[in-house]
């Protein structure tokens, strides 16, 4: 979607696909709850108080996960901190309420409303009289003109990586007086609001020159609350200060700095105290959450120590010694080099100082948490091999309990274990209807039976396994290289070595349930693997591969099936499960453990593949070298614009290519693609919502992604800074950040603007 989309389907729908899945045609019409809005799963946690509650001056020292390549949010190498920055500095029309749903920022807009319907749409925007640029200029007509020229995408000179929208619009000129813009467009749009929203000066948008090289380093003029000072790439970090012009209400901080930190790293940055806010994976909270238990209780005589155990001040205790050693180790230690030089006693205390400076300075933080705008699917691949069938992705999709699988990630964080019902909305927005009834939900014996009628037969014979290094049946990639063979299903969580890159397959001596119990302490999906980071790839593909022979219509599966592999045509059906092996993907293997067991249970094997964090989503998502995958989407308030390049059906090109946009699965149909065009060409609000809700239906029809889970949104926070934390859908209100007044308290309703 917009935050940061191929091949023709390999197997033509039928009456047989659709009848061996049950879809109901009540699915496919809707929701049947239509007009009924939904609630957010979470409320945004960012300790909320009134303007006078907070001190006036400061500095907020904010980690982030890069010190961005480009400041220009419309080019391809943008990233959600290029967001951050844009939100701080620069206009936006529409901002997001806590619902994910745009509403007009008064800052800069005092309206804005569709005048004419016929013959053209017309849009008339009354900006806010005071809006101006730093450098003291009206902000008007001639930069939104600039900016719809250099995002038409008529000038191939401009560098620009999206134009959804701006293609649409005729011309764009000034209404009454100054303050009026009036926009008109070529064709209807529904998703107007999406437009303008951040709005770049004239000076950056004007040539093709000012677009591909101004904005990318330095934003010489701004307009919001903070302007931008110095983006320090030797040190990582970026540095807004107040804008001096900004005519809303000031902001309370003096600077907000942005820092690069990784992720492993954060928990060590806050203790040091060169942080105050940052965004954290599961570890990082237990340590912080340890932290806070150990401040409530530290009149007691133990010291609580690494995983929630006491840690005596007596060196002779081994449980204290062992859980101490693991801290230091996960800080860096060497082992070898620390024995040469320390004895066992001097490194149990240095360890113990070191582990309770570190408590110590954590006390000072709490952990704020909501569900972030994004979710995690299942992603299928359905460009060739077995999943090319779509009654083979559908038994996929039939085998998961996605109710369990959220579980794993969100009950050990109290958030609440709901599946994800949609892919182009999340709960709370506006399109949101749970439609995966057009699908329907865990049923093994259903999963067997589409199995069957694909032609896959429990205990069928095998040809002799191909040599190591050749291709596996049903995968598109080569192996990746590492150990094969009957390993213990707990390497799905990554313990025969982080950063290898291995292949195994979990079901093959059928025992366990291809998962690490371990795994399941914690959740988040650790690196960002949302689908812009792969935005940057070539997105033309070659398609291969062709589905089998058919099995009779009504085949019904063995009583058996659930312990014997399937095959066909001499081959098993095993699939490709590409993963994260870093170490901030956990709770990816971990969920791929729980998956893959369900799939053995029908007689599916997974072939379980790690690969580096780098190469993940060039080398194998955008590129298609997968079967299985697991990545998240960013909820967008205008799917029909940002979700079409996810699901929209690939075409094929001149070359004998596939433009695939961000279509990753493979999967599309001119059904979904049509319900698209229509609920962006519809100016009725509720009738462009029943449209997007019946292309939700039939994306779930067609199971080439499975969402599972809303992402969890885990934030470190100093305890007395205030209106910041994990914010959910809420565009944050950066003029508001600041530092608690000494003797003032949260509010749970703050008032004061």
């Amino acid at each position: 979607m917009s935050h940061n989309g191929v091949a023709l389907r390999a197997v033509t729908r039928s009456v047989v696909f659709l009848t061996a899945g049950a879809l109901a045609v009540t699915a496919l019409s809707g929701c049947s709850s239509e007009d009924k809005s939904s609630k957010p799963l979470a409320e945004q946690d960012i300790a909320p108080v009134a303007r006078d509650q907070v001190a006036d001056g400061g500095t907020l020292h904010w980690a982030v996960d890069t010190v961005p390549e480009t400041l220009n949010t419309f080019q391809a190498d943008a990233d959600a901190t290029t967001t951050t920055v844009a939100q701080a500095v620069l206009p936006s029309m529409y901002r997001l309420d806590a619902n994910g749903r745009p509403q007009v920022d008064p800052a800069y807009l005092e309206s804005a409303k569709v005048v004419e319907t016929g013959p053209k749409q017309v849009v008339l925007y009354k900006l806010n009289q005071q809006a101006v640029w730093s450098d003291g200029r009206e902000i008007g007509a001639a930069d939104f003109a600039a900016q719809w020229r250099a995002l038409s995408g008529k000038d191939s000179a401009y560098w620009t990586a999206r134009n959804a929208g701006y293609e649409r619009i005729e011309k764009i000129e000034r209404g009454d007086n100054d303050l009026e813009v009036k926009v008109t467009f070529a064709r209807p749009y529904a998703d107007w609001r999406s437009l303008f929203s951040p709005l770049y000066p004239k000076d950056v948008m004007g040539t093709p020159d000012s677009f591909n090289d101004s904005a990318r380093k330095k934003l010489k003029v701004t307009a919001g609350p903070f302007q931008v000072k110095k983006v320090d790439r030797k040190d990582d970090e970026i540095t807004l200060v107040r804008n001096p012009r900004w005519w809303g209400h000031p902001a309370k901080l003096n600077e907000i700095v942005l820092r690069a930190v990784p992720r492993d790293k954060r928990a060590t940055a806050l203790a040091a105290g060169t942080i105050e806010l940052a965004e954290v994976d599961p570890e990082a909270l237990g340590r912080i959450s340890l932290a806070a238990r150990a401040g409530a209780t530290s009149g007691a005589s133990p010291v609580a120590g690494p995983g929630g155990r006491p840690a005596h001040r007596s060196g002779s205790n081994l449980e204290a010694a062992d859980a101490l050693r693991s801290w230091a180790l996960a800080h860096g230690d060497d082992e070898e080099a620390a024995d040469d030089e320390l004895s066992a006693r001097q490194k149990k205390r240095r360890a113990l100082v070191a582990y309770e400076r570190e408590q110590a300075a954590l006390k000072g933080f709490e952990i704020r948490r909501s569900l972030e705008p994004a979710y995690t699917q299942l992603a299928l691949n359905g460009a060739s091999g077995p999943l090319a069938d779509e009654r083979v992705r559908r038994a996929v999709a039939r085998a998961l309990d996605r109710k369990a699988l959220a579980g794993v990630v969100l009950s050990p964080l109290g958030l609440p274990a709901v599946p994800v019902g949609s892919h182009l909305a999340l709960s709370g927005q506006d399109a949101y209807a749970d439609n995966s009834g057009a699908l329907g939900g865990q049923d093994a014996k259903e999963a067997r039976a589409l199995l069957a009628d694909a032609g896959w037969v429990p205990g069928g014979p095998v040809e002799k396994e191909k040599k190591k290094g050749e291709k596996a049946a049903g995968t598109e990639g080569e192996k990746a290289a590492g150990t094969e063979g009957k390993k213990a299903a707990r390497d799905s969580a990554g313990e025969d070595g982080e950063g290898n890159d291995g292949s195994y397959t979990v079901g093959e001596d059928d025992k366990g349930d291809g998962q690490d119990p371990k795994d399941h302490r914690g959740s988040g999906d650790g690196p960002r693997h949302l689908a812009q980071d792969g935005k940057q790839y070539a997105n033309k593909l070659k398609q291969g591969g062709a589905p089998g022979a058919y099995a009779p219509k009504g085949t019904a599966a063995p009583a058996d099936a659930a312990t014997k592999a399937l095959a066909k045509d001499g081959k098993a059906l095993a699939l490709r499960f590409v993963l994260p092996s870093g170490p901030g993907s956990q709770t990816l293997r971990a969920v791929a453990g729980r998956i893959s067991s369900m799939l053995e249970k029908v007689g599916i094997r997974t072939e379980i593949s790690k690969v580096s964090d780098e190469s993940y989503f060039k080398d194998h998502i955008a590129s298609g070298q997968y079967d299985l995958a697991l990545y998240s989407w960013p909820a967008s308030a205008f799917p029909a614009t940002d979700a079409r390049p996810i699901f929209a059906k690939p075409v094929p090109a001149a070359d004998g290519s596939l433009n695939v946009e961000q279509n990753y699965t493979r999967v599309g149909t001119d059904q979904v693609d049509q319900l698209f065009d229509q609920a962006l060409g519809t100016l009725d609000a509720g009738k462009s919502r029943s449209l997007i809700r019946k292309a939700d239906a039939r994306i779930w029809a067609a199971a080439g992604s499975i969402p599972l889970y809303q992402r969890p949104q885990l934030t470190a926070v100093k305890k007395d800074v205030v209106n910041a934390g994990s914010f959910g859908f809420q565009t944050p209100v950066y003029e508001d950040m600041g530092f608690l007044k000494k003797g003032a308290k949260p509010s749970a309703d703050p008032t004061g603007h």
